[in-house]
């Protein structure tokens, strides 16, 4: 690359950078010079440093939590979201009286993490909950009844739903028909109208207030467990059981890597838990994590291209060949042998998978440019032959390649034997897809859909 002066990019706004690797031009936004130079000179920070915080919008009194949280200091109040507080005294009561409570979570990486979490913290406290990830072929995303009846036949009286539901209005109703109370803790876009479950905590609700919206669910369920925590312990629950509070912080590199995985912004406390949970992570305890490192041989400090790149795509694949409660089941043992068998399986399935992805893909590119759908504003593309749980991974390829959002489609076979179309989409900044399909859905369009805005199904 060619030489250039920062000062005339600075007073151009533009650098035109026609010889760099990706052939692009590059454009700095721009920012305020005045509290630039407050920045530099309260922080001691170089001044390209400065103007990217400008630039990001990250306010002054930002700056410190921003690139250095403390969780002392910026840990986040899990009471400030709407619902929390009627939640954990409800939750509090549940585990004093001894109520059985089962866990629904989905299939990725937030639902393997959000699911782990509050098993842990369950049987921490004795309670030990059945959990239940739907297989992403034959069951699709979301709760289903059959599901919600399982986790009732094992004893459930309370079944929490992580990192999905916010949408289920008819499973959520049919599971309360059941007797079942249900908490939905997810993240996912919200409706003006809530599933009627007995709790609902989803900082995308049109009232909360909290600003966590940058949250994965497995950030929400960690912080309804430090809400939970804290109403047994008002209600002395530690004190008279003469037993330890769970080591909640010892959870956190569950907790990164699921932020990390579900590739939210790393933005408010998404920043503290990335931070202390890779810590957390290189110490190696978590057996799961461990054995699923050492399959993975990643000898050196675990980094988040390691999370995603890795460790995620791993745990991942489980639920792409009908094995999708590996991912939980791994993060959720403390049996390192159990953990190394999983790792392996879990390193099986990941091969097969990337045969399979390698293949669609190819497939997918030759269908799109036959029939010009790249020309088209957002790439939608189906074949009755490709692989049902690959179709998110290659629409975020489609996307990455031609630059705009991308749905691929594929066919199973549903409930009643009749094939269904199953679509995964992934966006660009922008254009909020998990809006788009819930729109599609309430048109009409589609029988259920929902997501966030990167990512929606």
């Amino acid at each position: 690359m060619r030489g250039f002066s920062y000062s005339e990019a600075m007073s151009d706004h533009v650098l035109n950078v026609e010889e760099s690797l990706m052939q692009s031009r590059w454009v700095f936004p721009d920012v305020q010079q005045d509290a630039v130079e407050r920045i530099v000179r309260q922080h001691g920070l170089p001044e390209i440093i400065a103007r990217l915080l400008n630039a990001r919008g990250v306010p002054e009194s930002e700056v410190e939590s921003f690139l250095y949280p403390k969780l002392a200091k910026h840990f986040p109040d899990p009471f400030r979201m709407a619902g929390m507080v009627d939640m954990a005294e409800f939750m509090a009561q549940g585990v004093i009286n001894k109520r059985k409570i089962g866990v629904f979570g989905d299939f990725d990486v937030d639902g393997a993490t959000s699911t782990s979490i509050l098993v842990r913290f369950f049987r921490h406290l004795g309670i030990e909950a059945p959990f239940y990830i739907p297989d992403r072929l034959a069951e699709g995303y979301g709760p289903n009844i059959k599901a919600l009846q399982s986790l009732k036949d094992q004893g459930a009286e309370i079944v929490i739903i992580c990192d999905c539901g916010i949408t289920a209005f008819d499973v959520i109703a049919q599971g309360r028909e059941l007797g079942l109370d249900i908490i939905v803790l997810d993240h996912h876009e919200a409706e003006d109208k809530l599933p009627e479950a007995t709790h609902v905590i989803d900082p995308k609700r049109k009232d909360d207030t909290s600003g966590y919206d940058m949250l994965a669910a497995c950030g929400v369920s960690f912080l309804a467990c430090v809400a939970i925590n804290a109403k047994l312990r008002e209600a002395g629950y530690f004190e008279k059981n003469g037993m330890a509070e769970p080591p909640l912080k010892d959870w956190l590199d569950i907790v990164a890597l699921g932020t990390v995985c579900d590739m939210v912004p790393l933005t408010g406390p998404n920043r503290l838990f990335v931070r202390y949970g890779f810590e957390r992570m290189a110490q190696r305890e978590n057996p799961g994590l461990k054995a699923l490192m050492d399959v993975a041989k990643i000898n050196n400090d675990p980094s988040t291209y390691h999370a995603g790149f890795a460790v995620g795509p791993r745990i991942n694949a489980g639920s792409r060949v009908h094995q999708a409660d590996l991912g939980a089941r791994l993060l959720s043992t403390d049996d390192p042998e159990e953990a190394k068998n999983i790792s392996w399986t879990l390193n099986d399935c990941n091969d097969k998978r990337k045969d399979i992805q390698a293949e669609m893909f190819a497939h997918a590119v030759s269908l799109v440019e036959d029939e010009g759908l790249h020309e088209k504003p957002i790439i939608i593309a189906g074949h009755e032959d490709w692989h049902p749980g690959l179709s998110g991974l290659v629409a975020g390829r489609l996307k990455e390649k031609y630059d705009k959002p991308a749905v691929v489609i594929t066919w199973a076979q549903g409930e009643n034997g009749v094939l269904e179309g199953r679509g995964s989409g992934r966006s660009v900044p922008g254009v909020n897809m998990g809006a788009a399909f819930i729109d599609a859905r309430n048109a009409g369009l589609l029988v259920k859909g929902g997501g966030h805005a990167m990512a929606a199904g």
